[in-house]
């Protein structure tokens, strides 16, 4: 079974956890406002982890692109 191409969902997960990163390291570093931001990127992640790993499975593609 071969690995599906990424598509805007991908691309949208990645990107808002980097928006999210730059937010809360360059523009207002405030320890909680970091840990929160992690605490977002984990949640980001595990919801494509569970959306790429079904595309991946069983050959769902939901994805609007």
């Amino acid at each position: 079974m071969e690995a599906p191409t990424p598509g805007l969902l991908d691309y949208a997960a990645g990107g808002s956890a980097l928006v999210l990163l730059f937010v809360a390291y360059v523009i207002y570093p405030n320890t909680i406002l970091q840990y929160g931001v992690w605490l977002a990127i984990f949640a980001i992640w595990m919801a494509w982890f569970v959306y790429y790993g079904t595309k991946w499975m069983y050959g769902v593609d939901g994805d609007p692109s």
